[in-house]
């Protein structure tokens, strides 16, 4: 089999290949979680569990978020592997995807790369699963068939006598609670596999106190003057803008409170009527002229793109050589990395662009990452939105100074104190699970929770508003033996859509055994 020379592994690296090696010759067959750093060489033991894995004559299927699928990525694999890799991803057409799928089938191949279709992969000898940044909402279906990839990788391993390993810099909370409660192996690697390379500096800065100060530029005086040092020195700069779609909480740019729900904690959503509404429990009202906290007139929905930020750094920066990576830009095939190959040959000096920039790129110039507003992440009515701004400014965070030279990170934000940007700024997972658990189990959110979501769709409003709430009433009816917490019926957070309407009903009860009893009573 082709490959390239192997690196030398470090000692965490080296201790989880001979556990999982141990584990695998003694017929052991488990879920391991590795909880590695940004850039601590997670990708260099995935290769040697795949090599042990391969030379028995087995299978393997690496998972990886759609938006990490890049020519970097690919190669690693191709280089170490050669023919005997396929890839599938979403711009393929579905007659080439059949072709990959034949060839796994017929045996042509041994690995088989993608997103979570590919976990679908028809290998008869499979003996690995590898989901890598298992974090990822990405591994989530929305459609039917609604599953998530995590668990439908474990049902699949167990049936085929598979190992699974997951991997991440910033585990999801309900695996990282599997693995403390011995369901998992847990393996960390604290220290970046690059001997030169160290975490970037994180500085986090305060947006209230900037605008005070009279700069109401999105760019915060100390970014302004880092870009300026990066830009003299020939060295590349991210720009992360911590947003996917419309930004609709309220905010206020003079305190940075944002407006929340009494009875939730997560933030108001505002709708097209003027009014703020909770999508968790219906609570709303209307929306104010001033600030509830300070009284300040600097209140208002908060959001802004890339393609504004672009134009706002052409303004500052003439002089600098900007390329910007959104969905309007990478909308034709290749669009990805054309991008990305672009900066990699040094023909961007800024990169700007949403998460897809800060998920396992590795470029050895980029000393300085921006994060214009994490605020935009923090605030979203999602009882998540804690986790998953610490998982993106981590992710954002470990962009910075991959190689010999020293990386600076700037998070601006609103929340400056809020302990997801705290923790994020500190790289402390283990900081941050605990005051994220604390908050779960005090709103009895997953994982401390079960939670159980059922959704009402009709195109006849009335007909909608009077089923859900007759199954309200008999999920009261049927919980209240069981102390099951009802929650709704709620519009969902876009109640309308192509003239469907859409109703949301949470059903929560500790013991998640209970909720599925319910559900199949019904």
């Amino acid at each position: 089999m082709p490959g390239r020379k192997r690196l030398r592994l470090n000692t965490g690296q080296q201790i989880i290949v001979d556990s999982f090696n141990r584990d695998y010759s003694n017929g052991k067959r488990d879920t391991y979680l590795i909880h590695g750093i940004t850039g601590s060489g997670k990708t260099e033991v995935y290769m040697e569990l795949i090599q042990r894995v391969i030379e028995d004559d087995r299978q393997v299927i690496v998972l990886i978020p759609e938006i990490a699928l890049t020519y970097q990525t690919v190669m690693r694999f191709y280089g170490r592997f050669g023919n005997r890799v396929s890839i599938i991803n979403s711009r393929l057409s579905a007659g080439e995807r059949f072709d990959q799928f034949e060839r796994a089938k017929n045996g042509d191949i041994d690995i088989m790369i993608g997103p979570r279709s590919a976990l679908f992969t028809p290998f008869s000898r499979l003996g690995l699963i590898l989901i890598d940044e298992e974090h990822e909402g990405a591994y989530k279906s929305e459609t039917v068939p609604r599953y998530h990839a995590r668990e439908v990788a474990a049902k699949r391993a167990k049936m085929e006598d598979a190992s699974l390993v997951l991997g991440s810099a910033t585990p999801s909370l309900e695996a990282y609670t599997r693995a403390l409660r011995g369901e998992y192996h847990l393996f960390r690697l604290t220290e970046r596999a690059k001997k030169d390379s160290s975490l970037a500096e994180v500085s986090v800065v305060d947006l209230r106190q900037e605008l005070k100060e009279g700069n109401k530029s999105i760019f915060s005086r100390k970014l302004q003057m880092l870009m300026e040092e990066r830009l003299r020195k020939k060295e590349q700069i991210m720009l992360f803008i911590n947003r996917r779609g419309y930004a609709n909480f309220v905010s206020c740019r003079s305190c940075g409170e944002a407006i929340r729900c009494p009875h939730c904690d997560v933030t108001l959503t505002l709708h097209n009527n003027s009014r703020l509404v909770c999508h968790y429990c219906g609570h709303t009202i209307p929306m104010p002229s001033k600030c509830p906290s300070c009284s300040s007139p600097y209140i208002a929905n908060f959001g802004v793109g890339t393609q504004k930020i672009e134009q706002m750094t052409k303004k500052m920066f003439p002089q600098a050589r900007i390329l910007r990576m959104d969905l309007d830009t990478t909308k034709e095939k290749g669009g990805h990395e054309a991008i990305l190959s672009a900066f990699a040959e040094h023909e961007g000096d800024i990169l700007i662009g949403t998460q897809m920039i800060v998920k396992g790129h590795d470029f050895p110039d980029v000393t300085l990452v921006g994060v214009l507003a994490a605020d935009l992440s923090l605030n979203t009515p999602d009882y998540r939105s804690g986790e998953r701004t610490f998982q993106l400014l981590t992710q954002a965070a470990g962009r910075a100074g991959r190689d010999a030279k020293a990386g600076d990170v700037i998070i601006q934000t609103y929340s400056p104190d809020h302990y997801s940007i705290v923790t994020a700024a500190s790289q402390d997972y283990e900081a941050f699970y605990k005051q994220e658990m604390a908050f779960r189990r005090l709103m009895k959110y997953p994982p401390a929770s079960g939670l159980l979501t059922i959704q009402f769709s009709s195109r006849n409003e009335s007909v909608l508003t009077e089923t859900a709430a007759a199954a309200g009433a008999f999920a009261t009816a049927i919980g209240e033996p069981e102390q099951v917490q009802l929650i709704g019926p709620v519009e969902a957070s876009v109640y309308k859509i192509n003239d469907i309407y859409r109703k949301i009903l949470y059903l929560k009860q500790e013991n998640y055994d209970i909720l599925i009893k319910n559900q199949g009573s019904n």
